[in-house]
């Protein structure tokens, strides 16, 4: 087992695990990631971004811990997803998930901190 299969849990608010949680489901709402992106953000696919990204979406509203992997895949997907335009949600962002661009941005940077020395990194 690789060390981005450690699963650990990390201490989030409700409010940092709900943004993690649309950062990940608006990838089947109004976001269209392409394959590559899907890739670069740690999928295999666009489908597995969406299935994937469901069930690590599931696990952040039940609280149960992930694995680094996980972590860092949620974190770099609600990273792009909020902030393209071309891909992500962009614009529309705060309209569906009902996170302003403000509110968004202090919690994006407060789970960064958190999830500092969990992430894997390339």
């Amino acid at each position: 087992m690789s060390e981005s299969d450690d699963v650990v849990d990390v201490s989030l608010s409700d409010d940092e695990r709900f943004l993690l949680d649309r950062g990940l489901v608006e990838w089947s709402g109004p976001a269209r990631s392409s394959e590559a992106m899907a890739i670069a953000i740690g999928f295999s696919s666009v489908e597995e971004l969406i299935t994937e990204g469901h069930r690590i979406a599931d696990a952040l509203a039940n609280k149960r811990p992930l694995t680094r992997n996980d972590w860092t895949r949620a974190l770099l997907a609600t990273e792009v997803v909020f902030a393209s335009d071309v891909l992500g949600s962009g614009h529309d962002w705060a309209t569906t998930t009902g996170l302003d661009d403000a509110s968004t941005l202090a919690l994006l940077r407060a789970v960064q901190l958190r999830l500092a020395d969990i992430i894997v990194r390339p």
